[in-house]
């Protein structure tokens, strides 16, 4: 299984009042991996795939250590889980060498912005998505 690997500045106004990066900044990380994983990694570098949009149905994160602000980035491996005709779940590892920072997964619906509603996924993109599928899951 191929994964996608980001790495992620982290940013002093990234920090909470207990000296780390705050749970809510996570999520921001999550996207910016996310969005590199399927704007920009995508067939063709950028092609057509998940260009007509995409939203996100489920966040779910366990948090296992705290991150604190340093100069080094973070870094953000990205992979699938499942694919459905419809949807696919986004795995995520926040991590540095030796230390596990948090563990996540996002559901995300490709929708049809100009119709306003979702749509299922092309075959380009399923193709896509295979390529970083997770050993042993099952595709629908």
């Amino acid at each position: 299984m191929a994964r996608h690997t980001f790495r992620c500045p982290l940013r002093w106004a990234d920090m909470d009042a207990f000296g780390h990066v705050n749970n809510v900044t996570f999520l921001r990380y999550l996207e910016e991996a996310r969005i590199d994983f399927m704007f920009r990694v995508t067939p063709g570098q950028g092609g057509v795939s998940f260009a007509g949009g995409a939203v996100v149905a489920r966040h779910e994160i366990d948090y296992l250590r705290p991150l604190v602000h340093r100069h080094e980035p973070v870094t953000i491996e990205t992979w699938v889980s499942d694919i459905t005709a419809a949807s696919m779940t986004v795995k995520y590892e926040v991590k540095d060498e030796g230390r596990l920072y948090a563990r996540a997964s996002t559901v995300v619906v490709p929708y049809n912005l100009a119709e306003q509603r979702p749509r299922r996924i092309t075959a380009e993109e399923k193709a896509f998505l295979e390529r970083y599928l997770d050993d042993g899951a099952v595709v629908a």
